[in-house]
């Protein structure tokens, strides 16, 4: 008797030997752009503590010209992604990985703004303008996403920091162009997002335990309070600008008091999300007035986040950050 069409099992296709090269950068992980967007805010708190302590920049410079440059490598390697098939973007904000990377890619458009604001003050104007549309159109492709995930998948974590609060990294790049006004906007309006979502992740850590691989993305909740405390710095808002200071203290000192709890699952390439909110909790202090404890963070953060970067930035010519994160392939 015939088989049924439908019960007969599956036919797939033999694996390729040798396995099909990919064209290039079709799998360029995003997940490379949390460790560079920690590498653009040191510079720029390399580049505040050397004007601080009156001592020669050149050193600085050049870091924040080596940074900048990697920034741009890594942005025109998922352009070339994108233009191969521009629906990969939309598949990368499916996995928190993915829109972890995007996030920080798009507010690293910002801080090279800020790193450009330094040498040419026109160039750096149109760049965070480009800066601002993209991550405007980021948050828009975050929100559309969300909206299609299941309820477990819309949850609130800390990567919504970066996708809905990271406008202010165009504040301050904004303050040092003379725009101010735009600035003061972009500051109170993320405030009012950043509180937002503060106060659901502390009820959501009150409710439940997060999975150990995830924890690492709580460092990211000292971003937000570290730059409101810069940019109100920089604006003159000096009873606003220590307040913040004091909220990113407490916040740092959680997340080394937990550092044992936090990086329980051992290292990931989630590690990323430690070196930008630690750089930027320097450069708050530097900025307003905490000169000892800013140049102590810079020096600690100058050790761990360039060490941290290369371990993740090496497992991308592997395949295995790719691999791990899931990123879509062009």
């Amino acid at each position: 008797m015939a088989q049924d069409p439908a019960r007969r099992p599956k036919i797939y296709p033999p694996p390729e030997f040798p396995p099909r090269k990919l064209p290039l950068f079709a799998r360029m992980p995003p997940a490379v752009f949390p460790a560079v967007l920690g590498l653009l805010e040191l510079s720029l708190a390399l580049k505040r503590a050397s004007i601080l302590a009156e001592v020669p920049e050149g050193l600085a410079d050049l870091v924040m010209g080596l940074v900048a440059g990697l920034w741009l490598f890594c942005a025109c390697a998922y352009g070339v992604k994108l233009a191969r098939r521009p629906a990969v973007g939309l598949e990368e904000l499916r996995t928190l990985p993915g829109r972890a990377g995007l996030a920080a890619a798009t507010v690293g458009s910002l801080a090279f703004a800020g790193v450009l604001g330094f040498f040419s003050p026109a160039l750096a104007q149109g760049a965070l303008l480009v800066g601002l549309a993209l991550h405007t159109g980021l948050a828009l492709a975050m929100i559309a996403a969300l909206r299609a995930a299941p309820p477990e998948g819309r949850d609130v974590t800390p990567v919504w920091h970066l996708s809905f609060v990271g406008f202010i990294v165009g504040a301050l790049a904004a303050v040092p162009l003379g725009w101010t006004g735009l600035a003061t906007a972009l500051l109170w309006a993320t405030m009012v997002v950043a509180a937002a979502i503060w106060a659901v992740s502390l009820w959501q850590l009150y409710r439940r335990i997060p999975p150990a691989p995830l924890r690492p993305l709580l460092a990211i909740h000292l971003a937000p309070a570290s730059l409101f405390a810069s940019v109100a710095g920089l604006l003159g808002m000096a009873g606003l600008a220590q307040a913040m200071v004091v909220l990113a203290l407490l916040i740092a000192v959680a997340l080394l008091v937990s550092g044992a709890w936090i990086t329980e699952a051992g290292f990931s390439p989630l590690w990323g999300a430690f070196g930008f909110p630690a750089a930027a909790f320097a450069s708050a202090l530097l900025i307003n007035g905490w000169i000892i404890g800013g140049v102590l963070v810079t020096v600690l953060t100058l050790g761990a986040v360039p060490v941290l970067a290369w371990r993740i930035l090496a497992m991308w010519p592997k395949g295995t950050l790719a691999s791990k994160t899931n990123a879509a392939t062009a």
